[in-house]
């Protein structure tokens, strides 16, 4: 584990949407704000881990609303917890149209990384620690996220999923 204590994790991103980033209809491509968005993941998660990161999953990225050609994208991203060797970034995308000065949450995402050390082995990292209600309702719900992601990697047995069977068994009572 690195020996220095993990940053403050939130990254904010900003990027100018320019002709080479749209599709014909003058909209930003998807791909482009993938790209975006795991670049923006990546920073974040290697702030808390201190080391370097690969992609280990991106869960659904629905998009709620064209981003156009012009608009300023911001990213905000920061660690939702921290697993052994992996962590959980949330992803929040907004789309600002300057000279009218509408702004709309177009994106939000979870990614996951796992951290490296420089052979490209699995390192362990320093836990996440969360303050505010926010940050301890994200880390709740970044288990329950996990092993949904497990199962549907076929990683995981779905009767080991103890933190999702508690949902539905919560719910019939």
């Amino acid at each position: 584990m690195s020996e220095k204590k993990p940053q403050n994790s939130l990254i904010t991103m900003n990027e100018l949407v320019l002709p080479n980033d749209t599709n014909t209809l003058n909209n930003l491509m998807g791909g482009r704000l993938l790209h975006w968005m795991d670049i923006a993941a990546a920073i974040s998660a290697q702030k808390h881990c201190n080391r370097i990161v690969v992609t280990a999953s991106v869960d659904n990225v629905s998009f709620k609303h064209p981003i156009k050609l012009g608009d300023v994208v911001t990213i905000k991203a920061k660690v939702t917890r921290a697993f052994t060797t992996s962590v959980e970034v949330r992803l929040d995308v907004w789309a600002e149209n300057i000279p009218s000065g509408e702004r709309v949450k177009s994106n939000e995402a979870y990614y996951t990384f796992v951290a490296l050390d420089n052979d490209g082995k699995k390192v362990s990292i320093h836990e996440l620690i969360p303050e505010t209600e926010e940050e301890k309702e994200l880390f709740e719900g970044a288990l329950r996220r996990r092993q949904l992601r497990l199962i549907l990697g076929g990683k995981m047995n779905p009767d080991d999923a103890t933190e999702l069977k508690a949902l539905f068994t919560a719910a019939k009572q």
